[in-house]
C-alpha cells in the first residue's frame, strides 16, 4: 500500500518541479530582457526623449567606445520597447550606419516615439543618408509637436525660417509640452515669453520657466537664469545666484554661460584709443 502511494505521488511531484522550472525560466527571460533595456538606457538614452524614465540621465552623444555595446543591447531590447528602438537608431547613427538608423527611426515613429519622429524628420529635411523630403519632414515634426515634443515645435520653426510660421500655435504647443515638465519646452517657451513672440511679453513667467528648466540641468536655461538674476529681470536681482547659474551652465558646456561668467569675474574692460577691446581686468 505504501509503495502504491509513492507511485501515485511521483507524477504530481514531477509536475510541480517542472512548473517551478518553467516559471523560473520565464522569470529569467523577462529579467534578461529588462537587463538589456537597462544597459541600452544607460549608454544610449536621449536626455530630451519624453519616453525616457526620470531616473535615467541619458547622454547627448553616445560615446564611441559604447556604440557597439549600445547596438547589441538596444537591438535585443527593441523587440519590446519603442524607446530602445529609438535608441538603437541613435546608436546606428553614431556608427554612421544611416540606412539602419532610418529604418529603426521609422519603426519607432510608427510605434509612437516622438523623438524618432524628430530625428527622422531631421534626416529627411536635410537629405542626410535619405532622399530629401521637406513635406514628409514637416508632417513628422507636426506629429511630434502635437504630441507635446518641444523639438518638434522648434524644428517646425526651423523649416519656416528664423521664426515659426504660426508663433501663436507654436507657443500653445510649447505650453502643453512645458506642462509635462519638459525642460526643453520650458526653456523654449521662456524664450518666446521673454521676447513676446506668439503672445504678450512676460518676464516674470519667462523667469519662472527658466528656473524650472534650470533646476533640471538645462544648460541654456541656466545661462538665461544667470542673465535674469544678474539684471533683476522678471524678479529680484541677485549677482551671487547669477554667478552660480553661470558656473553650472558653463560646466555643462554652454558657451554663453562661460562668456557671461568671464564678464562677471572680470567686469572692467580695457580698450585702445580707437575703442577696440584689449583685455578684461579681473577682481
Amino acid at each position: 500500500m505504501s509503495k502504491r502511494r509513492c507511485a501515485v505521488s511521483l507524477p504530481h511531484w514531477l509536475g510541480t518541479v517542472l512548473w517551478a522550472l518553467t516559471v523560473g525560466l520565464v522569470h529569467s527571460s523577462a529579467h534578461a530582457q529588462s537587463a538589456d533595456l537597462v544597459l541600452c538606457d544607460r549608454i544610449a538614452a536621449d536626455p530630451a526623449d519624453p519616453d525616457k524614465p526620470a531616473n535615467v540621465k541619458g547622454t547627448n552623444e553616445i560615446a564611441p567606445a559604447d556604440i557597439a555595446t549600445a547596438i547589441k543591447f538596444c537591438r535585443v531590447a527593441s523587440a519590446a520597447s519603442r524607446r530602445a528602438l529609438y535608441q538603437l537608431g541613435r546608436a546606428y547613427a553614431a556608427n554612421q550606419q544611416i540606412a539602419e538608423a532610418v529604418a529603426a527611426y521609422r519603426r519607432a515613429a510608427d510605434k509612437g516615439s516622438t523623438s524618432a519622429m524628430v530625428e527622422l524628420g531631421v534626416l529627411l529635411a536635410t537629405g542626410s543618408g535619405v532622399a530629401k523630403d521637406e513635406a514628409q519632414a514637416r508632417r513628422l515634426f507636426e506629429r511630434a509637436a502635437e504630441a507635446g515634443n518641444p523639438r518638434g515645435v522648434t524644428n517646425l520653426a526651423a523649416l519656416s525660417g528664423d521664426a515659426p510660421s504660426d508663433p501663436a500655435r507654436a507657443r500653445a504647443l510649447l505650453s502643453r509640452a512645458a506642462a509635462t515638465d519638459s525642460a526643453e519646452a520650458q526653456y523654449q517657451l521662456g524664450l518666446m515669453m521673454a521676447e513676446g513672440v506668439g503672445g504678450p511679453q512676460d518676464d516674470v513667467a519667462a523667469r519662472a520657466l527658466f528656473e524650472k528648466a534650470a533646476a533640471q540641468g538645462h544648460p541654456g536655461a541656466l545661462e538665461r537664469m544667470g542673465a535674469f538674476a544678474q539684471s533683476g529681470r522678471g524678479g529680484p536681482q541677485d549677482r551671487t545666484a547669477a554667478k552660480a547659474y553661470y558656473e553650472k551652465g558653463a560646466a555643462l558646456g554652454n558657451e554663453e554661460a562661460r562668456a557671461a561668467l568671464k564678464r562677471a569675474e572680470c567686469p572692467i574692460v580695457i580698450k585702445d584709443k580707437r575703442g577696440n577691446f584689449v583685455t578684461n581686468l579681473c577682481w
